[in-house]
């Protein structure tokens, strides 16, 4: 009994790619510590806001998973997904999805009135990203502002309110979000372009798409160095946004028009570096 429980939760784990969380995570606890130069450090806020992360970004994972199982099943690249596979039906999803945003909203609940009543926009925004696919090209961008939306959640859950430079860290993890992805569907141009959907590599090329992908990288930089200089850090932030700077060039090294075949090395294990150093940058420049 206890192995097929074991079971199912790895599976489901693999269905939303848990490990994935890496991404933004790194950025809503960079908000926390950040806030709390100001504010007295509360351990019980720190939980409740990675609970929120992990039953937000859960529920908009599956449901994307939900939307996406025709397609998914077309594409032989995806086509092995859980519930397309067979793995999983989307009954058992949907019991995953509707746990997961009741997670978000009670973990939000003991973040305060405030972060409650947030949490139900928030959860709409982060569950409508599935059918953006569907009518606009600029998906990845609003995939960017509604991962967005974490480091400005955990601003407010430790303050109580918002400040302006806590949205240059937003928009940075936005800039940051939307230039992976970008990079990241140009494996579906071809069968994007066939079955109608929605892409910017789709609508103007993997070439250009990826140019689009540096630039938005290039704004990632931009806005963590303005966030730096917003916060009045210690210089020794710079060597790690040095770091994250050399990182998204090494990413889009690895990724050619022509040549793929280093997608999920410059996805997976790079994206995770940058945003691992991010944290490390300011946690190290708190310290300091």
């Amino acid at each position: 009994m206890k192995s097929a429980l074991s079971a199912q939760i790895l599976t489901f784990g693999r269905m939303i790619k848990f490990s994935h969380t890496v991404f933004a995570l790194p950025f809503a606890l960079s908000a926390v510590i950040l806030a709390w130069k100001d504010h007295e450090p509360d351990m019980s806020v720190l939980g409740w806001i990675i609970l929120a992360m992990v039953g937000a970004r859960s529920a908009a994972m599956g449901f994307n998973r939900i939307i996406d199982a025709p397609m998914d099943l077309k594409n032989p690249r995806t086509a092995n997904r859980e519930i397309p596979a067979g793995i999983l039906t989307r009954k058992s999803a949907g019991l995953f999805v509707g746990a997961s945003s009741l997670v978000f909203v009670f973990a939000a609940a003991m973040l305060g009135p405030l972060c409650f009543w947030l949490s139900f926009p928030v959860l709409i925004l982060l569950l409508f990203y599935s059918y953006t696919k569907r009518f606009t090209a600029y998906c990845h961008i609003y995939l960017g502002f509604a991962i967005s939306l974490a480091p400005l959640g955990a601003w407010i859950a430790v303050t109580g309110g918002f400040s302006v430079p806590i949205l240059f860290l937003t928009l940075a993890l936005m800039t940051y979000i939307a230039g992976f992805d970008i990079l990241y569907a140009c494996q579906d141009t071809a069968f994007d372009g066939e079955t109608g959907l929605f892409s910017i590599p789709s609508a103007i090329g993997p070439r250009n798409a990826m140019a689009v992908s540096q630039l938005l990288h290039g704004f990632t930089i931009v806005l963590l160095f303005t966030m730096y200089l917003s916060f009045d850090m210690d210089r020794v932030f710079l060597l790690f946004l040095g770091v994250i700077g050399l990182l998204l060039v090494v990413e889009h090294r690895l990724v050619k028009p022509d040549n793929l075949e280093h997608i999920n090395i410059a996805f997976f294990h790079m994206n995770s570096l940058v945003s691992i150093t991010l944290f490390a940058g300011v946690l190290t420049e708190a310290l300091v």
